[in-house]
């Protein structure tokens, strides 16, 4: 948009503040509450973008709860030089992107996308996003044949999960002054983003093109992150949990008013919301990490999940970079089952209508194969050992 701080995903913030003030022990180990939330969260981005469900944004809204969870961490991080902690999270963040970025300009270009000449050098210049987010890369909005195998949307489809590496990046360089304002003056600079989501949600100032959505997308998610800050220093426990539970719901029914009122070609899809994908999420987020349990690992029936689990959150920018491009590679892949003569003959209008169904099922294999191809990149940018499937499993002894 979550082993030892490798991404921004997956990291593990520390003990909160007990409610006098002091900080808790906590007993060495990964916390598996949050490791859950955030494979609960790619899980849920990559339905949403497989069958659309406008409905998926209100029941969990991933974006924020992936932002709270990485502003806790960054103010954790921040307990060390803030330059250190930038340059740490950049070198984990790009050379993951950097791949994907390779493999997508040398896909687009080789379908026939041309530089625009309007733009001039302006046009080659934004191509800089692909090495550092902080902008809008450029993409073709349709490109190569009708008939082709990929829909001529496929690129844009590539393209759309990075404004979060661009959001999540210029939180990163906020932070250090951010988390300073918020230990100084914790509720306005808590409560100062859905505010500006107000000013801007409610059209009362326009910022168009690029800078607009850049704008846009950090005041919608700036409380989520900033919430991370509250987890992290104590705030939440801090405050009684009725009256937290009482004020997060009445947050989030004034979401839900306001999408009502200003409901998308699909219906009430906060993604397309500002003012209330931020408050739905604020609220959302903060009962969650009110509740955060600290579990030391996954209890009961959870625990059959708990390689995936781990899996997820050690390949969390794999997963979340590439699987937009491989639901667009699952179509003709798919389409393939119409040229095996018995299938293609009987079994036509049963898998017309269960097309999506087969596209959930294929897609996670073709997931899988991206983790073992370039997943290990994840593995090189934290300084670590590259591993083909870290989900945990022991491993063998040498002989």
């Amino acid at each position: 948009m979550t082993a030892p701080i490798p991404q921004p995903f997956i990291e593990v913030p520390p003990a909160a503040a007990a409610p006098g003030g002091e900080k808790q022990p906590k007993a060495s180990g990964r916390d598996r509450y949050l490791d859950l939330l955030r494979s609960l969260a790619l899980v849920r981005v990559v339905v949403y973008h497989l069958f659309g469900f406008a409905w998926l944004s209100i029941l969990f809204p991933s974006m924020g709860v992936m932002f709270a969870l990485a502003g806790s961490l960054m103010a954790r991080s921040l307990s060390r030089p803030a330059w250190s902690v930038i340059r740490g999270r950049l070198r984990r963040l790009l050379p993951p992107m950097w791949a994907f970025g390779a493999v997508a300009l040398t896909a687009m270009f080789a379908a026939g996308w041309k530089p625009d000449k309007e733009q001039g050098l302006w046009w080659w210049a934004k191509l800089f996003n692909y090495l550092v987010p902080v902008g809008t890369p450029p993409f073709p909005w349709s490109i190569g044949h009708k008939n082709g195998m990929l829909e001529q949307t496929w690129a844009v489809q590539a393209a759309e999960p990075l404004w979060y590496l661009r959001a999540y990046l210029w939180f990163v360089l906020a932070s250090p002054l951010l988390l300073k304002l918020f230990r100084k003056v914790p509720w306005a600079v808590l409560l100062a983003p859905l505010a500006l989501t107000a000013v801007l949600g409610t059209g009362l100032v326009t910022i168009p093109g690029d800078t607009g959505a850049v704008i846009t997308d950090f005041v919608t998610y700036a409380a989520c992150w900033v919430l991370g800050f509250a987890h992290h220093d104590g705030l939440i426990q801090k405050l009684p949990r009725y009256l937290l539970v009482s004020c997060s719901s009445m947050v989030m029914a004034f979401g839900l008013w306001w999408a009502s009122g200003h409901p998308t070609q699909d219906g009430w899809d906060l993604n397309d919301i500002p003012l209330a994908q931020a408050t739905w999420s604020f609220g959302f987020c903060a009962i969650l990490l009110a509740y955060s349990p600290s579990w030391r690992e996954l209890p009961g029936r959870l625990g059959r999940y708990d390689r995936l689990v781990t899996l997820s959150n050690n390949r969390a920018v794999t997963i979340y970079l590439w699987h937009n491009a491989l639901i667009a590679l699952a179509v003709p892949i798919l389409d393939q089952l119409w040229n095996i003569p018995f299938v293609g003959t009987h079994f036509d209008g049963f898998l017309t209508e269960t097309y999506d169904e087969w596209m959930f099922v294929l897609v996670w294999p073709l997931i899988g194969l991206m983790i073992l191809s370039t997943g290990w990149i994840e593995d090189v940018a934290a300084k670590r050992r590259p591993r083909l499937w870290p989900d945990g499993r022991p491993r063998g002894r040498r002989r």
